[in-house]
């Protein structure tokens, strides 16, 4: 695999109300859509259109949800440069998470080792990282904890209202060093705070911050409609998605670039969210 330098941090407005509006909105590449089905998972993958040694995150959806659920954010990941893949597996009411979380596994071993975009686009396999929305959050975690065990370590850890899982992702944190952002909601009637994204973080073995977005509900991250949102307190919301995607983004790209210009948006104080743990 041709793998190359760490890509450079993109050029954003100086200051972090600023960087975090750009982040929020589409990057600067164009962007490819693909079908994890063709290796044999069913799931969705995107791509920046081109690049080698590209960065790459496999994300979980909710319990009850699909990866359709979850394309905006995926779309908007690789137009900053990042490969974006989700598996479609375990969507019934009783899914397994220890499988799942092997599910999100096999997808990072997918983008790293296979040539995408008709061969025009790699993964560099030594930037990687796990994230996902509710019981794909915990199941994430799961995930890398996972290929700690196996000295394959994931270099970050992204989770949106984490919710707990069996095995237990609370347990399963203390086991993992790659730095963490965990994203809670303040109106998260599902994962409510003080919950499963606290106790996780507070376990955290590496760097972690917890952020919370106080008018944020546990479907706000979500797109689109589904049946099933009428039984569950909430709905998507436009800005609870922006401002997410915006948050991950900055997360993703300061860990993928080690760029300290990151810093600020990445872990700094910023409006419509509130820091609960820094460490």
């Amino acid at each position: 695999m041709v793998r190359t330098r760490a890509p450079k941090a993109p050029d954003l407005p100086g200051s972090a109300k600023k960087a975090i509006a750009a982040l929020g909105g589409d990057g600067p590449h164009p962007v490819l859509r693909g079908d994890l089905g063709l290796v044999g998972l069913p799931g969705v993958l995107y791509t920046p259109a081109t690049g080698l040694g590209r960065p790459a995150v496999a994300f979980g959806h909710d319990w009850m949800q699909t990866p359709q659920r979850y394309l905006p954010l995926l779309r908007h990941l690789a137009s900053w440069g990042i490969v974006a893949a989700a598996p479609g597996t375990f969507r019934g009411p009783v899914p397994s998470h220890a499988r799942f979380s092997a599910d999100l596994r096999t997808t990072l071993e997918v983008c790293a080792n296979v040539r995408l975009g008709e061969g025009r686009i790699s993964v560099d396999p030594t930037r990687l990282a796990l994230a996902g929305h509710g019981m794909g959050g915990g199941c994430a975690v799961l995930a890398a904890a996972d290929r700690e065990s196996l000295g394959e370590p994931v270099a970050a850890v992204a989770t949106l209202a984490l919710s707990e899982t069996y095995p237990s992702a609370i347990a399963a944190a203390e086991r993992v060093h790659a730095p963490a952002l965990h994203l809670a909601a303040g109106k998260d009637q599902v994962s409510p705070l003080p919950g499963n994204a606290e106790p996780v973080a507070t376990e955290w073995a590496g760097p972690v911050l917890l952020r919370n977005l106080p008018k944020a509900n546990h479907l706000g991250f979500l797109s689109g409609r589904n049946w099933f949102d009428t039984l569950l307190a909430g709905k998507p919301h436009t800005g609870t998605a922006r401002l997410s995607r915006a948050l991950l983004t900055a997360f993703l790209l300061r860990v993928f670039t080690g760029d300290g210009k990151l810093d600020e948006v990445a872990y700094g104080d910023l409006k419509r969210t509130e820091i609960l743990l820094a460490r």
